[in-house]
């Protein structure tokens, strides 16, 4: 069968599609990037907030089409919306033909040879959020062969109130070091030099499996995989960055100097009902002690504009706090009330303008001090990934190590020299943009 793939969402989903795409092509299946030819259509879907929710449906939908037109054998959905609405989706899109729960994408080959074998009956496999998929298959990469995320664990113990993973991924639950390491080899052997680590919450990983957090030691026994350059730790819970973890960071020449860590806002009533673990003091102490500690490190994290009970004096508060703080990368997002969580139900929601505006403010703010960090890293000397050439000129787009892809700025290389995707080069920094640099391959 032809099979066409939708990903949608984060980079945690990603590696569970990146999965399935090794099972179905040991199945025998092929793969197509046109809908229109595909006998078997897979949507991997999100619906961490209510925008990817509705791009989930949309792109359901769109693909429902084929099925009507009869070009589309099988119509398969997995992923969070299939765990979350399994019953709306049955009764509101017919044409889907199987639902895989988040614990069960190991399925998906049999699935299709369900579906094949009785057809007109509908398929669903909901395995209990206990656990890991047990797949046999070796990944199948879509990130152009150079970096790949490392999945670490899958679900979450924290219960935010203003998050439904926990409802929908289960709880936290590590993969074990030895399967780690075993997928990281095959992923160096493929060429990939950079390793992405993630999880809804890498800091506490093994505490599950080894009665403590391992993170460090996971680190230490990586950096020794011969091929691997570079290892990026994203979603490191604040509370949780304990001092083993710092000093690993510091003394494994692969792991970045980066580190991304999600806050949300500091101040301590709305981080109390948010359910957050963390004080506005807390979070300075820790920064300070990492930015002390690693005195090059960058720091990324996450907010959210809006949420209940949000007023315009805890905004100013953020607003000064990171001025003060000056975070290296930041994305902020407006709150999004999801159905099933306690803060859906707290009073004081906000207008969506006013979120919307506390957003941009946040995002004009960190704007400036981002162009101003780039301004001193004039005269610096960097490595660069090349992730690509520009198009008729002699220029290259790389990453440094204070860039993950898809997420954070890139580096304009000039050269006369031909380079390849996924070559390291020493660059010379010359300019900046507002959040991208321009350098000097120096040879």
């Amino acid at each position: 069968m032809k099979i066409l793939f939708v990903s949608l969402g984060c980079d945690k989903n990603l590696v569970d599609t990146e999965f399935m795409l090794g099972t179905l092509r040991d199945a025998g299946h092929t793969f197509t990037n046109d809908e229109t030819e595909a006998d078997v259509i897979v949507i991997n879907s999100c619906c961490f907030i209510n925008d990817a929710k509705e791009e989930s449906i949309n792109t359901i939908l769109e693909m429902a089409e084929y099925k009507d037109k009869g070009s589309c054998k099988v119509l398969i959905v997995t992923g969070c919306l299939a765990e979350r609405y399994r019953d709306e989706i049955i009764v509101e899109i017919p044409q889907v033909d199987v639902i895989l729960g988040t614990n069960s994408y190991e399925e998906i080959a049999k699935a299709i040879e369900e579906v094949r074998a009785h057809t007109g009956e509908y398929y669903e496999v909901y395995k209990p959020l206990e656990g890991l998929p047990n797949v046999r298959s070796s990944r199948s990469l879509t990130t152009g062969g150079h970096y790949a995320h490392l999945k670490i664990a899958e679900g979450c113990n924290k219960n935010c109130t203003y998050c439904i993973i926990p409802h929908i991924r289960g709880r936290y639950r590590s993969v074990s070091m030895e399967e780690l390491l075993k997928q990281a080899r095959e992923l160096a052997e493929q060429g990939v030099k950079e390793l992405i680590l993630v999880a809804q919450e890498t800091t506490l990983y093994g505490v599950d499996l080894y009665g403590e957090k391992s993170l460090h030691k996971l680190l230490d026994a990586l950096n020794e995989i011969p091929g691997i350059q570079w290892i990026r730790i994203m979603y490191c819970y604040p509370e949780e960055i304990y001092e083993e973890l710092i000093q690993s960071i510091k003394k494994n020449k692969k792991v970045c100097h980066y580190l991304d860590m999600p806050i949300q806002h500091i101040n301590n009533e709305l981080l109390k009902r948010m359910g957050r673990r963390t004080t506005k003091e807390e979070l300075i102490e820790k920064i300070s002690h990492l930015k002390q500690e690693i005195p090059d490190i960058t720091l990324r994290t996450t907010l959210i504009s809006g949420f209940p009970g949000e007023t315009q004096e805890m905004h100013e508060e953020l607003m000064y706090f990171l001025n003060e703080m000056e975070f290296d990368r930041l994305g902020a997002f407006t709150y999004s009330p999801e159905e099933g969580t306690p803060a859906a139900e707290f009073p004081c929601q906000i207008d969506e303008e006013v979120k919307a505006e506390w957003r941009d403010e946040v995002m004009e703010l960190q704007e400036e001090i981002i162009f101003d960090k780039n301004e001193e890293m004039k005269g610096r000397e960097l490595w660069v990934m090349i992730e690509g050439k520009v198009d008729a000129e002699n220029a290259y787009v790389g990453r440094t190590y204070r860039d993950a892809p898809e997420i954070d700025g890139y580096v304009f290389v000039n050269t006369d020299e031909t380079l390849m995707t996924g070559d390291f080069v020493k660059v010379k920094i010359t300019g900046a943009y507002e959040y991208d640099l321009i350098g000097e391959m120096i040879v």
